[in-house]
């Protein structure tokens, strides 16, 4: 999509779809707000006396002009009162405003940022562009067309009209938060694809694509590479399946020679049935989406690299499938794995965490500055946070708050978790260094600590997105199904640290 940012004093010019957002309560119309409901007649005004849009927040109304020289269509998008005005809710509105110009198949629409919100100009212009963005992405790449149903039409440019003095720093937030909303939708793709096409050949061909148009390395191991690594905890989950496993590594270079790096790994199980502990059938076709931490994380890499973030960031995706076969690894079985720990498997649908501990342990090479994981990896999460937050946990406090209030600035919230010692005790194993699961009370904590075990070397944190990483779309700027998430909250960490 391309967005054009301009500067508007006057009534807009004429459009398909003009979106104007405005706050609660009684204030008058000022800016190109005022000058449109001129244009209108003061119908604008006189919908807010008579309490017929109030503008409270995701509240719309969709007017048809019948005056000529405007817009065709004008919706109202509500934000809210003024002083709660965040760049969440822009991303919201500028969301509402891409799904009805898809609604009404249009190619091109327009949207009014009006002055006086409490968001800087360039916060104002990326969560626009975020929400114009991922409000049209859409997923119909398996789906067929009657020879004789309409051609679809793609939102493929839109129009930010500001109100504000820096129309440079919305400019530049738009671009941005463009570069950001394609890297969330490649990351939606890929966790939409099915299991059948989403294998982790697919991944990580996929990822070598992102590496060679971004200029960063990428190394990728097959079961050959994986078994002279000594990668035997990914080899176990994967052995069920006919599909060979693989090791996604992508490097961007953007820091000094010698600085350490920040390392992002991502769970990339593209399917998982649970193995010999298999999962119930009811549900079990959103397993596809176990791989969504991996997507993120190499969609991450795609947007720091397109924006060119100046520290050296390192991706790193274990991606395999757990199924049924005459090879499956069995519960009571005990396996190496590439740190040298040994780890008894009570539960072989407590899998993510096993191709996350040798990925982890392959971290070390790096020498990090520190590491962050991602993986939809307990039920337990869901119970606890439901689907408006990830959970974060680790070793370093300070780590943990950087991504806490990295998720907050954009929308993809997470909520620290506990590692009390205690919860250690539960993954004691009678047999080996360690047990897979420590069982149902404080899942997610116990799984947090399993993976710390294998993260002893550098500061270390982890995001459990089992209830954010998909759902039914709910958000004005989702689609049922993938939700990208994590994709900006890691770049958006990166940048942080990075100074970017």
């Amino acid at each position: 999509m391309k967005i054009n940012v301009v500067r508007t004093d006057a009534a807009p010019a004429a459009a398909l779809l003009l979106t104007v957002p405005l706050t609660e309560g009684d204030a008058a119309l000022s800016g190109s707000a005022a000058s449109l409901d001129e244009t209108l007649g003061g119908q604008v005004q006189a919908l807010r006396a008579r309490g017929d849009f109030k503008g409270k927040e995701n509240e719309t109304l969709l007017l048809f002009p019948s005056g000529a020289g405007g817009p065709e269509r004008v919706l109202l998008v509500g934000l809210g009162k003024v002083d709660t005005v965040t760049p969440e809710r822009l991303r919201r509105a500028a969301g509402s405003a891409a799904k009805q110009a898809t609604r009404s198949r249009l190619a091109s629409a327009s949207f009014l940022l009006p002055a006086g919100l409490p968001v800087s100009a360039e916060e104002a212009g990326r969560a626009v562009a975020e929400g114009l963005v991922l409000g049209a992405y859409t997923f119909t790449e398996h789906k067929s067309r009657a020879d004789d149903a309409p051609a679809p039409v793609e939102l493929a440019e839109c129009t930010v009209l500001v109100d504000l003095e820096d129309v440079e720093g919305v400019a530049e937030g738009a671009r941005i938060g463009g570069v950001l909303a394609r890297a969330d939708a490649l990351a939606r793709s890929l966790g939409n694809q099915p299991g059948n096409v989403a294998t982790p050949a697919y991944l990580a061909a996929a990822a070598s694509k992102v590496a060679e148009e971004g200029g960063m390395t990428a190394t990728i191991l097959d079961r050959a590479a994986l078994v002279a690594e000594g990668m035997h905890a990914l080899l176990a989950v994967s052995a069920g399946s006919d599909q060979e496993p693989r090791l996604i590594v992508l490097e961007h270079r953007g820091g000094a020679e010698g600085e350490k790096p920040l390392v992002l790994v991502g769970k990339g199980l593209t399917f998982d049935a649970g193995g010999i502990s298999i999962k119930p059938a009811a549900g079990m076709e959103d397993m596809k989406f176990d791989m969504c931490g991996g997507a993120a994380v190499i969609a991450a890499m795609q947007a720091i690299a397109e924006l060119k973030v100046p520290t050296n960031v390192v991706g790193i995706v274990p991606s395999s499938e757990n199924l049924l076969g005459a090879s499956a690894m069995k519960p009571g079985d005990v396996l190496p794995t590439h740190l040298g720990k040994t780890v008894e498997v009570v539960n072989t649908d407590a899998e993510g965490r096993l191709i996350l501990a040798d990925a982890l342990s392959y971290a070390r090479r790096f020498a990090p500055a520190a590491v962050v994981d991602c993986a939809t990896l307990t039920g337990a999460c869901v119970v606890a946070l439901g689907h408006q937050a990830s959970a974060v946990m680790g070793s370093d406090d300070a780590l943990v708050e950087e991504l806490r209030a990295a998720g907050d600035r954009v929308g993809q919230r997470c909520w620290p978790l506990p590692m009390y010692d205690e919860y250690r005790e539960q993954i004691r194993s009678d047999y080996a260094d360690v047990k897979n699961s420590g069982g149902r009370p404080a899942g997610t904590m116990t799984a947090g600590w399993f993976l710390r075990e294998f993260a002893a070397d550098f500061p270390w944190a982890h995001l459990d997105i089992a209830g954010t990483a998909y759902g039914d779309g709910k958000l004005p700027y989702q689609a049922k199904g993938s939700t990208g998430v994590p994709t900006r909250l890691l770049v958006e960490w990166v940048r942080g640290r990075a100074g970017a």
